[in-house]
This record gives C-alpha cells, sequence and structure tokens, in this order.
C-alpha cells in the first residue's frame, strides 16, 4: 500500500494560507478537526506546515496575539515532503527518523496532495497485520 491510497480517498485537502491570520487558522483547524494543515504561498505552492503545536508553542506560550499575527510568522519551514508512491511502511520510517506526526504527499509536479499522519499509517499497518494473523490461524486452526 502507499501515501496516495490512503490520501486518494479524500475528498478535500487541508490547507491554509501562509498569509491568513493565525486565529483563523486555529479555527480552521478546529473546525476540520485535525492537527495540522499544509501552508500555501499566493501561487499555491506548499510552503509549510502549520500545527497545534506551532499555535500553542509560539502564540500562546510566548502570550502573543493570534488575530494580529500571519500564519507565515509561525509556520514551521523545514518540510519533509514524499511522493504520493511512497511505501506506508517507508513513511512510517521517515516519520520515525525525523521525529514527526504528519507528512506531507507532494506529487511529482509539486502539487500539494495532501497529510498523511502517524494515526492513519498506524490504522492501516494494524489492520493489515490483523488481517494476516487472522489468515494465519485459519489456516493452522481450521474449522472442523
Amino acid at each position: 500500500m502507499k501515501a496516495e491510497d490512503l490520501i486518494g480517498s479524500r475528498m478535500e485537502v487541508y490547507s491554509v494560507s501562509e498569509e491568513a491570520p493565525v486565529d483563523a487558522a486555529a479555527k480552521y483547524l478546529r473546525e476540520k478537526q485535525v492537527r495540522a494543515v499544509g501552508v500555501l504561498d499566493a501561487t499555491g505552492k506548499l510552503a509549510g506546515v502549520l500545527s497545534q503545536s506551532d499555535i500553542s508553542n509560539k502564540v500562546a506560550a510566548e502570550n502573543r496575539c493570534p488575530a494580529w499575527m500571519r500564519v507565515s510568522e509561525i509556520m514551521t519551514r523545514e518540510l519533509v515532503t514524499v511522493s504520493p508512491d511512497l511505501a506506508l511502511d517507508e513513511c512510517l520510517r521517515l516519520m520515525e527518523t525525523h521525529g514527526i506526526f504528519h507528512l506531507l504527499v507532494v506529487d511529482r509536479g509539486g502539487s500539494y496532495r495532501g497529510m498523511l499522519s502517524v494515526t492513519d499509517l498506524l490504522r492501516v499497518i494494524a489492520s493489515d497485520h490483523k488481517a494476516r494473523a487472522d489468515l494465519l490461524e485459519a489456516f493452522a486452526f481450521p474449522q472442523r
């Protein structure tokens, strides 16, 4: 299974503009019930990622006003991106290596296609292993 298998079924790719006020972005995260979103520049290209921890660590913890700040001031710019054809176990390995919980999926043309969370990956990998274990159990201990 590959990254595109997970993001391909999504109806909407969540993102915010780098010029959006931080308070509006925080409301968007809450409304969409996600912990992070891609940040797009004026041309629609991926410029960063904004997470709840960016907001809490760089705004709330420093007692700054989110209405007066732009997403570009607090977003994470060091991105770890993957192509849609990367295997899910490789995606999980990248997350572990970089100590991150989200991967940004970008196609060959540079278009932002969506985001994978560690929860997305673990849900699929765990269900795959359970299916394999069930199959092995059925083979080893057939019903009589």
